[in-house]
């Protein structure tokens, strides 16, 4: 079983076979003045390991490991299975992906594979064996990653979809019973038989949708999974193996996929410069692949966190401008620092940077390393060396930390998948179409509410509602495909205290996405002493007054949808300044059991939501902890070490400097200093303090 170390690993990914001219020694010593203690090697480069069908060079790599090893640095070997050779492609053509049925991915890219199929899967196999076999021994070898940011495709091949079908037999049993459960007497798709099962490219049942995307991410973690064994034959028992996650890939469900592994690693991509200011004015950015704002980078490293509620290894995140040559934006000096930190604080074990030298040539070459072009440290280099002495300064203090949590959110894969079939809300950009991140846009502005209240969030997975105790307030925004069991289990957790958030769309459709036939919200209605059959989207935002116990600023505001809530016991926190919607409320309150259910009929804007989730931690005498501090550029977070000491993080998001009360007495981690509770200390502009509370 693989324990993680007692520091903070610190690296880059490193390709030397990349590089223009030889400079191994140079890169490797500049990488230990740098405090690095990891790299990450070998996962892009298949046709080097295997230049021609059955004819593999293995040995060009060992010069890197043993140079690594005799400056302290560990490696971690990847498999390089999600970049096929020219030769594999040429030689087996029916390998190549569709994303239509029929129509195959051109080769050019990467991850155009059908991995499913038994050709690739033999060479796979093979090279696998080959440089695993060959390097797991090495001394320097700590941990493998197979693979790379899986599940970018959905594939449509022959091969794939007789799976499905096959699949679906063995659920459903006949025909008949998946005729019931989908609704296929609508517009006439009743099956008599397996063989009328349609493919997917034209399909617009949202039930055989859900289906494939389970079908597709169960693929997924297949694969993954059969890597990983195939790995674990060579590693030892203090060896992990993981592979790196890109959380918005279309395939993922990565709470399931983790459990193959021993570690999650993920790849948050963030965008730096005036992005990372706070406070952040106006509706959340669009996010994707990268985040937009220090909310969203919070919010990526508590995804990573939720994938097995444990510590999690950062295996890329930006050196410099990570995207295309038009958006070239590295970050001002400090904020990497803030970046590293930041993740840190939410369970980070490893800060690994893509990548380490610039490329020359490819897709790539503006995507920026720690060295530029020219291959001389600068500016980002010294930047990076300060954080990896930091590092090794605060030890195992910050290494593997818990971090706290005053409420929790549910996430729902399958929800996501449904509301990408039958979207509720309107594109943002005003065109009139969908938006095909309908989920995220009612999930993320909950979060933001609650980072912006100075609020720590722990994610959680429906299937890991049975093994984690939910904090004392859980939001469940967005949860649309909901099973009876897990209606009941939230109802459970507020009547045996807990605080239930109810946001929009959640419970509406059963574990096959079907409408309910229940007053909504479905099973929790009598509970929440509020109920609704009628909803509409809002075209332009609305303004909102607090009542009750709720208190809202002038600025709050209701955005994209309102649930025509129908108050049958509940008191009404927010209403509508409307004169047809505010016949509704916008928010409502109930006790049930020795807790309570509170609804949100609409997507609260910023002001909203922090008001909103400020009270929902509060209303039932949680009374604000002495470290909630009331800059608005400065965050305070909190983790427990593994000895159970306690860690307080505090960042100054800004370009002014900003004193700071000190409520307990600390000890600065990486200063030395100890600080008396009441002294004031001085953050500077983009600066961050790691303090041991005494």
């Amino acid at each position: 079983m693989y324990e993680l170390p007692g520091r903070v690993l610190f690296g880059a990914a490193y390709y030397h076979e990349y590089q223009p001219y030889e400079r191994l020694k140079a890169d490797l010593d500049l990488m230990a003045e740098a405090h690095f203690s990891v790299i990450r090697v070998g996962e892009s480069v298949w046709s080097t390991w295997e230049p021609e069908n059955g004819r593999f060079d293995l040995d060009w790599l060992e010069p890197v490991l043993d140079g690594a090893h005799a400056r302290g640095i560990s490696v971690i070997l990847g498999t390089p299975t999600y970049a096929v050779p020219p030769w594999l492609a040429r030689l087996y053509p029916e390998i190549a992906g569709e994303r239509r049925t029929g129509q195959r991915i051109g080769w050019g890219a990467r991850q155009e594979v059908d991995f499913t199929h038994a050709a690739f899967r033999f060479h796979a196999e093979r090279v696998i064996r080959n440089v695993i076999g060959r390097y797991a021994a090495h001394p320097a070898v700590i941990g493998f990653q197979v693979d790379n940011e899986p599940g970018g495709e959905l594939l449509h091949n022959h091969g794939v979809f007789q799976r499905f079908v096959d699949e679906l037999r063995g659920q459903y049993g006949d025909v008949e019973t998946l005729n019931r459960a989908w609704g296929l007497v609508y517009w006439s798709h009743r099956l008599a038989t397996w063989a009328d099962l349609w493919t997917p490219d034209n399909n617009m049942q949202p039930q055989y949708d859900l289906a494939w995307r389970r079908f597709q991410a169960r693929l997924v973690t297949e694969f993954i999974g059969w890597q990983a064994d195939i790995v674990r034959e060579y590693a030892s028992r203090e060896q992990f193996v993981t592979t790196c996650l890109s959380y918005s890939r279309p395939a993922v469900e990565d709470d399931a996929l983790t459990r193959r592994l021993d570690i999650t690693a993920g790849n948050p991509y963030y965008t730096m410069q005036d992005a990372l200011a706070l406070p952040e004015d106006g509706d959340a950015a669009r996010q994707d692949w990268t985040s937009e704002g220090t909310w969203a980078l919070y919010r990526s490293a508590d995804r990573m966190y939720s994938s097995r509620q444990e510590p999690y290894l950062v295996t890329e995140t930006d050196a410099q401008a990570i995207s295309y040559p038009w958006n070239n934006r590295p970050a001002y000096d400090g904020q990497w620092r803030q970046a590293a930190w930041a993740l840190v604080s939410r369970g980070a074990s490893m800060i690994e940077y893509w990548h380490w030298h610039t490329l020359h040539y490819g897709t790539e070459t503006y995507w920026g390393g720690i060295l530029p072009h020219s291959g001389k440290p600068g500016r980002i280099y010294r930047e990076l060396a300060r954080i990896g002495a930091e590092f090794e300064r605060a030890g195992d203090l910050v290494a593997a930390l818990t971090p706290d949590a005053d409420l929790g959110f549910l996430y729902s894969h399958p929800s996501k998948w449904a509301l990408q079939a039958q979207v509720p809300l309107a594109s943002p950009s005003g065109d009139g179409g969908p938006d095909p991140r309908a989920y995220q846009g009612i999930f993320d502005p909950f979060y933001r509410g609650a980072f912006d209240a100075g609020l720590q969030a722990r994610i959680l997975h429906t299937g890991q509602l049975d093994d984690v105790t939910p904090p004392s307030v859980l939001v469940v925004p967005g949860h649309y495909v909901c099973d009876d069991a897990t209606l009941d289990r939230l109802a459970g957790y507020a009547a045996a205290g807990g605080h239930l958030v109810l946001g929009p769309r959640t419970g509406y459709a059963d574990e096959e996405a079907r409408a309910r036939t229940e007053v909504q919200p479905a099973r929790l209605a009598e509970a929440a002493g509020v109920s609704y059959d009628e909803f509409s989207n809002l075209v332009e935002p609305l303004p909102v007054g607090g009542a009750g116990t709720l208190t809202l600023g002038p600025g709050a505001r209701a955005t994209r949808w309102a649930d025509g809530l129908t108050v049958a016991g509940a008191e009404v926190l927010a209403a509508y300044a409307h004169p047809h919607f505010g016949r509704w409320p916008a928010v409502t309150t109930h006790r049930h059991g020795e807790g309570r259910i509170t609804c949100v009929g609409t997507v609260p804007d910023p002001a909203f939501a922090k008001a909103l989730l400020r009270w929902a931690v509060s209303v039932d005498g949680a009374a604000d902890g002495p470290w909630r501090l009331p800059h608005p550029s400065v965050t305070s977070t909190g983790a427990t070490a593994r000895d159970g000491r306690r860690v307080r993080f505090l960042h100054n998001w800004s370009w002014d400097e900003v004193p700071v009360s000190l409520p307990a007495p600390v000890h600065d981690a990486l200063s030395g200093t100890d600080h008396p509770a009441g002294e004031e200390i001085r953050l500077g502009l983009w600066d961050v303090r790691v303090l041991e509370e005494r």
